[in-house]
């Protein structure tokens, strides 16, 4: 049987252990927030949030409810963070822009090119130095445990619509959008520009030519249909797509042991079938853009060394700019202990 499979039905069976144990209490009902539709298709954070609801509810007989409030109903990402911290909703799905307003140092976990595989990146967020640093100052600077880095759309790519790029050097006088200063650093290593577009006006930027290019995974590229404005892909592994579970920590810590251990359980249990779920789902998806039109690349290994060699340098220069050096050192080492033994 399949190693993630079994690591599921595992973590399913501990949060099923708890069912029963407590007697009649009553009911205990809480918020969960987060980005995004409440379409399981499109959207892998609503897809972690139903299981994991589900998940908490029958792992607690039913003593804790969770509602959930999609597409940013209660605030956006920086209010959502802080009606986290202050207990207002207990439950929010972060994602890096809701983090870094209140812990930059999560940046070290957004280096391009740090994963060789997603089994990598699942070793680095489930066991690593970086990770236990993370989570325990995470909790003590903000009141708020971080759980899970929930898999939301595998590793990003670049698109453009003027030629295959196969290695740094054919980026040379391209225009790419820029999500924030980081990539704009990435792009610039590479000889190319970058510029600030929001997500709503990327469609239009490409489709006029204002920029090139841009980086998403394919279920991006697909949901903003960027594939009628784009002609080549390029599977480059950039970074790994993935948003934060934060959870009040006062409110965690007041439940009961067994409650609190279901959270916890389903919290892992969620995104062990998130991970399943949208990993099984890449390929089809590659397949989709491939029949749209658009031209697929695979770069190969020694491609992809040319790509982390030039360009991780000045990305790694902006993310020292925002937080100590060492965080970068400690990330960059539980990553490469990570990639070894996903060999």
């Amino acid at each position: 049987m399949n190693k993630k499979v079994i690591t599921i039905l595992v973590l399913s069976l501990f949060v099923f252990s708890a069912i029963g144990v407590v007697g009649a209490q009553d009911t205990i009902n809480v918020k969960m927030s987060y980005n995004g539709p409440a379409d399981v298709e499109t959207n892998a954070v609503h897809e972690y949030a139903v299981n994991f609801k589900d998940f908490v509810e029958m792992g607690t007989n039913g003593r804790i409810q969770i509602t959930l409030y999609s597409d940013s109903q209660l605030g956006n990402e920086e209010q959502r963070m802080e009606q986290t911290m202050s207990g207002s909703a207990k439950i929010n799905v972060a994602s890096n822009a809701g983090m870094v307003s209140v812990y930059p140092e999560i940046y070290a976990a957004t280096i391009p090119f740090m994963f060789q595989s997603f089994e990598a990146a699942h070793n680095f967020f489930d066991d690593s130095v970086y990770w236990e640093m993370t989570t325990k100052e995470f909790e003590e600077r903000t009141g708020v445990a971080l759980l899970e880095a929930i898999e939301e759309g595998g590793f990003l790519a670049f698109t453009n619509d003027e030629k295959e790029i196969r290695s740094p050097a054919d980026f040379e006088g391209l225009k790419f959008r820029g999500m924030d200063p980081g990539q704009i650093a990435l792009y610039e290593s590479f000889g190319a520009s970058g510029t600030p577009i929001p997500w709503t006006e990327l469609y239009m930027a490409l489709q006029t030519g204002v920029v090139d290019g841009q980086m998403n995974p394919p279920t991006y590229i697909i949901s903003g249909s960027l594939y009628e404005v784009q002609d080549y892909v390029t599977m480059a592994n950039i970074q790994y797509s993935c948003q934060w579970l934060t959870i009040n920590a006062d409110w965690l810590n007041s439940l009961s042991d067994e409650d609190a251990y279901v959270i916890r359980q389903a919290a892992k249990a969620a995104n062990v079938r998130n991970r399943i779920s949208v990993e099984a789902k890449v390929s089809e998806r590659v397949d989709f853009l491939k029949e749209s039109g658009m031209q697929v690349y695979y770069p190969n290994q020694e491609e992809m060394k040319e790509f982390q060699e030039i360009g991780q340098p000045d990305y790694i220069d902006w993310i020292n700019t925002k937080i100590d050096e060492s965080y970068v050192e400690k990330a960059l080492e539980s990553a490469e202990k990570a990639n070894m033994e996903a060999k």
